[in-house]
């Protein structure tokens, strides 16, 4: 289908909406009904806006939003001014992210002085996804994260806030930020263990937090896969504890070999992902380091 006939019936709304509100802020608009054309005006750039969409020109469909959004705060519309920065910044997405961010950011101030907490932690999530893949910016997808997760834990989502904690956790370990990683997965895996439903997962957070510990020191691994067991015994019989100490093991005797079966084993029957991967081999490259460094 030929959408092209609708970016010009979008510039040609767009243009009288533009209209439609300077004679709202001429004197005698203003006396006459100005605020009826404000509210005009919104809808015309709403309608713009998903013509806009329609033929595809995301940026100029998300300016429309834009646009609609400041006229709705003009009137303290609160909630659909925020609506329409929502969809300015799903629009912006797929053209200008840093765009997409800052309409995302305009919802967000809007959301929480309004105490929606839950929906602000939701468009948290999304401005993070954006740093994540469209703008490579790890630290500042962090820092989303973890608000969304203080919001999801003020409002009582626990399960929501843990997600979010998850990706920090990931993302702390991969920039060699251990300790960080470590107090999320503890505190991940004590939830998960007391819970009927998440009990299985808690084995995974505390596989994670001690192969952190292990990237740091290995007495330091030792100590917290005692600790996991305790706390968890389940955790005694599961895979992964039994290749952390398989590979605690190999580390004392300096053997690579050894270390590398155990891995190899392993990830016959599961399959190890690219974070496991990472950890594994960092700690490997410890071994081999200590190694030449005694030769």
């Amino acid at each position: 289908m030929d959408n092209s006939g609708k970016d010009k019936e979008a510039t040609a709304l767009v243009a009288e909406a533009e209209k439609k509100m300077k004679s709202s802020q001429s004197f005698f608009g203003a006396m006459f009904g100005g605020s009826s054309k404000m509210e005009e005006a919104c809808d015309m750039y709403v309608r713009a806006a998903n013509m806009y969409k329609m033929a595809k020109n995301w940026c100029a469909a998300g300016n429309a939003f834009s646009q609609a959004a400041r006229l709705h705060l003009q009137m303290q519309s609160k909630h659909d001014a925020a609506t329409n920065f929502i969809d300015a910044g799903n629009a912006f997405k797929k053209a200008d992210p840093q765009e997409a961010i800052n309409c995302l950011n305009r919802a967000i101030e809007i959301y929480t002085d309004m105490g929606r907490f839950t929906i602000a932690a939701k468009h948290h999530i999304t401005i993070a996804e954006i740093y994540e893949t469209e703008m490579v910016d790890i630290d500042k997808a962090i820092a989303h994260y973890e608000q969304a997760a203080d919001y999801y834990k003020g409002e009582e989502s626990t399960s929501s806030a843990n997600k979010c904690l998850l990706k920090v956790a990931t993302y702390a370990a991969q920039l060699e930020q251990y300790p960080k990683a470590i107090e999320i997965y503890e505190q991940v895996g004590t939830h998960a263990m007391d819970s009927t439903l998440l009990k299985y997962s808690a084995k995974d957070h505390f596989f994670k937090a001690a192969l952190c510990h292990f990237c740091v020191d290995m007495l330091n691994a030792k100590l917290a896969v005692q600790k996991y067991e305790e706390m968890f015994p389940a955790f005694s019989d599961s895979r992964e504890c039994k290749l952390v100490k398989k590979l605690l093991d190999a580390y004392e005797e300096q053997n690579v070999d050894a270390y590398t079966d155990s891995v190899k084993e392993f990830d016959t029957i599961s399959r190890l992902d690219q974070w496991l991967t990472t950890m594994l081999l960092r700690i490997k490259k410890t071994i081999q380091d200590e190694e030449s460094d005694l030769r």
